[in-house]
């Protein structure tokens, strides 16, 4: 008789980009969490919001209470997240630009970031993005976001061994071990807060 292994609630996390390049580590890096949920990591479906669509926040498109198409279907989808996790290009020691401005859509009353629990994993240069983690910590405090303080994910892209191949995919086996860690507490923190 096998032995019965408690089976985790699903839950669903909304992945954002702050790089729009083609080949993006940031990108990358979601990619690599979205395999790891499939492979290690059960009970966590990613789905990888695209964020490149999203015109520039201009309250004139506010319409009585509504949005454009575009922005209510990207507010639906963090809306109905359990979770959100954030890949966080670092540009002059902050947030890249179209990661600010869906973060400033999906705040727009009624705030849909509210409440939720939240990981950000970074790539880049020396300090491979921390520094605007830090950043997008503070803009989630007003945004009423929950971050994970441990583990912290940033990894220098440029350091060798080899962290990503020419098309921006993760091959990096021990930085796919480290993210696997962020999955695993994103998960644990989220059913927290849910009271599973």
């Amino acid at each position: 008789m096998e032995p019965v292994r408690a089976i985790k609630p699903l839950i669903r996390v909304a992945a954002l980009s702050g790089s729009l390049r083609k080949y993006s580590f940031s990108t990358g890096l979601l990619r690599a969490a979205i395999d790891l949920t499939k492979e290690s990591v059960p009970g966590i479906e990613i789905e990888y919001i695209d964020i490149s669509l999203l015109p520039l926040l201009n309250t004139d498109l506010e319409i009585d209470g509504t949005y454009p198409p575009v922005i209510e279907s990207f507010r639906q989808k963090i809306l109905e997240a359990d979770s959100i996790l954030f890949a966080c290009p670092e540009y002059n020691y902050s947030v890249s630009a179209p990661l600010k401005n869906a973060l400033d859509w999906a705040s727009r009353a009624p705030n849909v970031w509210a409440n939720k629990p939240a990981a950000v994993i970074s790539t880049g240069g020396d300090c491979g993005g921390g520094r605007s983690q830090y950043h997008l910590r503070q803009i989630g405090v007003f945004l009423d976001l929950h971050f994970i303080n441990k583990p912290e994910f940033t990894l220098n892209a440029f350091q060798p061994p080899q962290k990503f191949d020419e098309e921006g995919n993760l091959v990096d086996e021990a930085a796919k071990e480290r993210l696997k860690q962020v999955l695993v507490s994103l998960q644990a923190f989220t059913l927290r807060l849910q009271g599973k």
